[in-house]
C-alpha cells in the first residue's frame, strides 16, 4: 500500500506538470508540423489508408476487447481453482483497468472541448489552439464541441500496464510494462501521423491511465483487506 500511495502522488504530481508543460509550451505544433505539409495539406499518413487503418485502430481495438473477455472468462472459471489464488487480485485490477482507463479518458474528452491537430487553424482547421483550461472568444463560441483531448484510442492500449501487477517475476513485469508500452504508443503515433492527435495527448492519457490503474489498485487492495478482517472476525 506504500507503494501505491507514494505513486499516486509522484503519477499526480507528473499529470498536473505535463498538462502544464504542454499547454504552456509550443512543442506540440512542433512536433505536429514534422507530420504534416502545409504545400499539400496533406499528413504523414492517409487516415483512408484500409490497412494501417485496420492494423493501428479497428484491429487493435478489436485485439484489446477480446484480451479484456478473455481475462474475465478466465477469472470466472478459475475463481475457485488452488491456481488463481496467487492471480486473483492481477485479474481483477487487470479486466477492471481494461473498463475503467478507456470510460474515464473517454468522459474527458466529451467535456474538454478540445479540437484535434487537423482541425485547427495552424493545419488548415477553423479552431483556434488553445490551451485545456482556455476558453474560446466569443466570435468562435458557435464552434461544434469537440472530442479530442485526451487520447481515447491509445487508452486501451495504456490500459495494460495493468499487467505489472498480475506477473509476479521481475522479468515478466518489465515484458509487460514494455508490451503495454509499444501498444499504447504505437496506437497514439498512428492518431499523431494521420491529424487526430498532438504529442500531449497521448502522453496525457499515459500518465493517466496509470494514475486511474493505481487508484484500482488500491481500491482493490482496501477490499480485499475489509474481506480479510471480516472473515477473521467471523473466525474467531
Amino acid at each position: 500500500m506504500t507503494f501505491t500511495n507514494k505513486s499516486l502522488w509522484i503519477t499526480a504530481s507528473l499529470l498536473i506538470g505535463s498538462v502544464l508543460f504542454f499547454g504552456l509550451s509550443g512543442i506540440d505544433i512542433w512536433v505536429q508540423s514534422h507530420f504534416y505539409n502545409p504545400l499539400t495539406q496533406q499528413w504523414m499518413v492517409d487516415s483512408n489508408d484500409k490497412v494501417l487503418k485496420f492494423i493501428f485502430y479497428d484491429g487493435i481495438k478489436r485485439l484489446l476487447i477480446v484480451i479484456a473477455v478473455l481475462f474475465l472468462i478466465g477469472l470466472i472459471i478459475g475463481w475457485k481453482k488452488s491456481w488463481m489464488k496467487l492471480y486473483k487480485r492481477g485479474f481483477i485490477i487487470v479486466i477492471l483497468s481494461s473498463i475503467f482507463v478507456p470510460l474515464i479518458v473517454g468522459s474527458l474528452k466529451a467535456v474538454t472541448n478540445m479540437p484535434c491537430p487537423k482541425q485547427i487553424e495552424n493545419f488548415g482547421g477553423v479552431y483556434p489552439h488553445t490551451c485545456v483550461w482556455e476558453k474560446y472568444n466569443t466570435q468562435e463560441c458557435h464552434l461544434e464541441k469537440q472530442k479530442c483531448w485526451p487520447a481515447g484510442h491509445a487508452s486501451g492500449g495504456f490500459a495494460l500496464l495493468a499487467l505489472v501487477f498480475l506477473f509476479r517475476s521481475r522479468k515478466a513485469k518489465i515484458a509487460a510494462v514494455t508490451s503495454a508500452m509499444l501498444i499504447g504508443w504505437s496506437m497514439g503515433t498512428y492518431k499523431m501521423v494521420i491529424g487526430d492527435h498532438f504529442l500531449s495527448h497521448t502522453v496525457i492519457t499515459m500518465i493517466l491511465a496509470w494514475l486511474i490503474i493505481l487508484l484500482i489498485v488500491r481500491g482493490v487492495d482496501k477490499f480485499i483487506q475489509i474481506r480479510e478482517f471480516r472473515k477473521e472476525g467471523v473466525d474467531d
